[in-house]
């Protein structure tokens, strides 16, 4: 079994090459995610509780095991384990107020549908949803967020929240969209109710086609395509854009760039691009 002494002192487990590069080629096979090779401690701190789960001596013996049948579902909790998830409410402010003030009023007279591709615990897409809220109303919109991983998305579900991810959260949502916790939920938050039931959450891979998600006019797909390599980027975004209408709006996160992908974008502002439109049709003449 696992070292007692490890375990109690929490120290990542020794993990070899050969077990390190197993997993780095089965993370990026399932999510097309390069786990660096500087990644071992991170491997090892995020898995070592699955083998002490499995009561497995080492990383070789795990590698071993989700090559089994039997470790099917394991190999989809391990990558679930190793995705990173880090976000906050109103992370990179100037997409949301691009999103308010240059996109919703083109948008007034229809039925407005948004994807959030990345969204990971969730702080991203309620914060979409109360920007909706806020200049749409409640019903003259639906909201899409999906995420590779499962337990985010369950996080993602309950809308739980430390009061510390706030920094951004523009005057006055806190009271008309949350909920402050008391007792053992003292210094949380939660999202309320009605806003949580107008996010739809959904597990999605994006090296998948987004087959099932409709149409929408706005997808956000911010600080995700940086952990994929140029190939991988260009196939990930051109799928994205099969489910984005012609005039939509993509958001890409601040420090990630599609410059050189040979895209059918136009750039707005920087990390904001806009789909081309559909060429007019033309009369023939003869």
């Amino acid at each position: 079994m696992v070292s007692e002494c490890a375990q109690a002192a929490g120290r990542p487990l020794p993990i070899s090459p050969r077990a390190f590069r197993h997993i780095q080629a089965l993370f990026r096979q399932e999510s097309g995610i390069h786990l660096g090779d500087g990644k071992q401690a991170l491997v090892s701190s995020r898995l070592r509780r699955r083998l002490e789960h499995h009561a497995l001596p080492d990383f070789d013996a795990y590698c071993a095991f989700i090559e089994q049948s039997a470790g099917q579902a394991e190999r989809r909790l391990l990558v679930d384990l190793l995705t990173t998830n880090e976000t906050y409410f109103f992370r990179e402010p100037v997409h949301f107020a691009h999103l308010a003030e240059q996109v919703l009023p083109l948008l007034a007279a229809a039925p407005l549908r948004l994807w959030c591709a990345a969204a990971s615990s969730g702080e991203e897409p309620y914060s979409l949803a109360m920007t909706l809220a806020d200049r749409r109303g409640a019903n003259a919109w639906e909201l899409v967020a999906t995420d590779l991983s499962q337990r985010v998305l369950e996080r993602a579900r309950r809308g739980v929240y430390p009061m510390a991810r706030l920094d951004h959260l523009p005057d006055g949502y806190l009271q008309r969209y949350c909920l402050r916790g008391t007792g053992d939920y003292d210094g949380m938050l939660r999202v309320g109710a009605g806003l949580r039931a107008k996010i739809r959450f959904a597990e999605h891979n994006l090296l998948d086609q987004p087959t099932g998600l409709g149409q929408f006019d706005v997808i956000f797909m911010r600080n995700v395509l940086i952990y994929f390599d140029a190939e991988t980027k260009a196939r990930i975004v051109r799928q994205a854009l099969n489910a984005l209408r012609p005039g939509g709006w993509l958001y890409v996160g601040r420090s990630e760039t599609l410059h050189g992908l040979g895209l059918p974008l136009r750039g707005e502002q920087p990390s904001i691009y806009r789909k081309e439109p559909v060429p007019p049709m033309t009369r023939e003449t003869t």
